[in-house]
């Protein structure tokens, strides 16, 4: 999977085991999840919909925010790093990254495709290693 906005890939593994890898993998990068939104539970409680499996974790590496926020203060508007574990056909599982390159895309600052250079390395060894 490779889009403008992000990047990842199928899995073979279950849903919680995914998550379970992720949430490490991140943490070898120096990542934290900040947030966990679950997607499924909110739309069964909210809309009584069912719908796959589907959660947005909120990655966030702590030296790499305080960099970026430190030269781009209004930068917390694209923060953290979205990363995506959703059941696709047939049961397979997709995790998806943000690609840190976007922000450089919308902000003009040489500082902040520094940063996001070094994000985006970390996210992909993230990937990789799944």
């Amino acid at each position: 999977m490779s889009k403008k906005y992000g990047f990842g890939k199928t899995v073979e593994t279950g849903f919680d085991e995914t998550i379970e890898k992720v949430t490490a993998e991140l943490q070898k990068e120096g990542f934290g999840i900040l947030t966990d939104i679950d997607v499924k539970a909110t739309l069964k409680k909210k809309l009584d919909k069912d719908v796959a499996p589907y959660r947005i974790l909120g990655a966030c590496n702590p030296p790499l925010a305080d960099k970026a926020i430190s030269n781009e203060p209004s930068i917390g508007l694209l923060l953290p790093c979205n990363v995506v574990v959703r059941e696709v056909d047939g049961g397979k599982i997709m995790v998806e990254f943000i690609d840190p390159d976007m922000m450089v895309e919308l902000i003009d600052n040489n500082a902040i495709k520094e940063i996001a250079c070094e994000a985006k390395e970390k996210l992909k060894r993230v990937c990789d290693a799944l």
